[in-house]
């Protein structure tokens, strides 16, 4: 089982940045890919941006240019950093991880970490 802890939420302004990160411990995929997903009130959660182990990203449209995705290997973690926020970006943000194989699910979550951003 593989345990992931977030960090780094908080309320910001408009044009703010922040950075969130999430540190996996455990049973972590070796070769797997590690995601943030966002899920604000009443709405689905949803795919925000992925990273392999080797460092390739995926985004999602409505974070391109603002936010990016990084890992540090040796530390079993991954980062977030988001500037220019929205306040449509608030929302609850999750981190996820996977194998990378054909058809892997994200199957181990985070507990959440909070982004608050006001106009």
């Amino acid at each position: 089982q593989v345990r992931l802890v977030e960090s780094g939420g908080g309320l910001v302004q408009a044009g703010g940045s922040l950075r969130l990160s999430c540190a996996a411990s455990g049973r972590t995929f070796s070769n797997g890919v590690m995601g943030w997903f966002r899920q604000a009130p009443g709405k689905e959660r949803e795919f925000v941006a992925s990273i392999t182990w080797s460092g390739s990203t995926n985004y999602a449209n409505a974070v391109k240019a603002r936010f990016t995705m990084s890992s540090d290997n040796a530390k079993n973690t991954v980062y977030l950093q988001m500037n220019s926020l929205k306040p449509e970006d608030t929302a609850v943000y999750y981190c996820a991880a996977r194998p990378n194989v054909p058809g892997g699910v994200f199957s181990s979550w985070g507990q959440g970490t909070q982004v608050t951003v006001s106009s």
